[in-house]
């Protein structure tokens, strides 16, 4: 399949997800009005969430997380690489409620590998053809030469637990750089990912934990300004210690290498025990002024 400029995969189609300091201590929580609030509480509680997806909150706070970022229901909001679209189905009929627009940022079905494949085609059957719930999904492909969204027209760019993974591929500068030609001056990029700080870890993406200065580095490089960064997603029992990466701790819950036989006797409790993996949360702004001001 040839891809135009714009792969807008709308409901309706087949396809699928030197740095600055950081603030001390944890940023102030942005509140949601109490009719947005109300409005998220419901979709969260909806029963298009699985009771498995719902046990996720009490690691990955949505409600929180998406205020901290500003989310409005009447923004147009991208979200980097979706992956299975945990947070889609949260996000796109948060939007709908609001008449706002989700654009899902992934990867070019063109010589994806089977995995990719799957994850993508796992996506389309999820969230393609049900505008009732999930409005009008738009997706566009990341790192393809396109737009993951008309230029300067997304109020906010989102992406969860996939810096490692740009990595280790070699790709973070010029991903960063389309989610700030896709921003508004003024619009933010808010960034969830693995906190490899207080570790010694490798920086290429391997462990899966990232070191935050090297995040803040990067937006600061694509021309990003940092706001503020947040403790909502942390863990402090998350030792980063783990003979299989970020991978050992739940969801994956990882007994082997990569593609390696799992092994039966090995003490998950431990893991269980720690959760889900300690994360920075750090909120970006794209300058309004060519000179980097922000508007007060």
């Amino acid at each position: 399949m040839r891809l135009s400029k714009y792969l807008f995969l709308a409901v309706g189609l087949t396809a699928l997800a030197a740095c600055g300091g950081e603030p001390e201590g944890a940023a102030p929580q942005e509140e949601a009005t109490p009719d947005n609030g109300a409005v998220l509480a419901s979709v969260l509680a909806g029963e298009h969430r699985t009771d498995e997806e719902r046990a996720r909150d009490a690691f990955r706070h949505p409600a929180q997380t998406l205020a901290f970022f500003g989310v409005e229901p009447d923004m147009t909001v991208v979200e980097a690489w979706p992956g299975g679209g945990w947070y889609t189905q949260i996000i796109a009929p948060y939007l709908k409620s609001g008449g706002g627009a989700y654009y899902g940022a992934n990867f070019s079905p063109e010589g994806a590998s089977e995995y990719a494949q799957t994850s993508l085609n796992a996506f389309s059957k999820t969230y393609l053809g049900k505008p009732n719930l999930y409005g009008d999904v738009r997706m566009t492909v990341l790192g393809e030469g396109g737009d993951i969204a008309p230029a300067g027209s997304a109020d906010v760019v989102l992406t969860f637990r996939n810096v490692h993974n740009w990595q280790s591929s070699g790709v973070t500068e010029a991903y960063f750089k389309e989610f700030y030609d896709a921003l508004k001056p003024g619009g933010v990029l808010g960034v969830v990912e693995h906190r490899a700080d207080g570790a010694e870890l490798p920086r290429d993406g391997s462990s899966g934990y990232v070191y935050t200065d090297d995040v803040i580095a990067l937006a600061k490089s694509a021309g990003f300004n940092f706001e503020a960064a947040s403790e909502i997603n942390a863990n402090p029992k998350d030792t980063k210690d783990h003979p299989f990466g970020v991978w050992t701790l739940p969801p994956t819950r990882r007994s082997a290498e990569m593609h390696g036989q799992e092994d039966p006797d090995f003490n998950q409790a431990a893991y269980e025990a720690i959760g889900e993996s300690d994360r920075m949360t750090l909120k970006f702004r794209k300058p309004i002024a060519a000179d980097g001001a922000l508007l007060e």
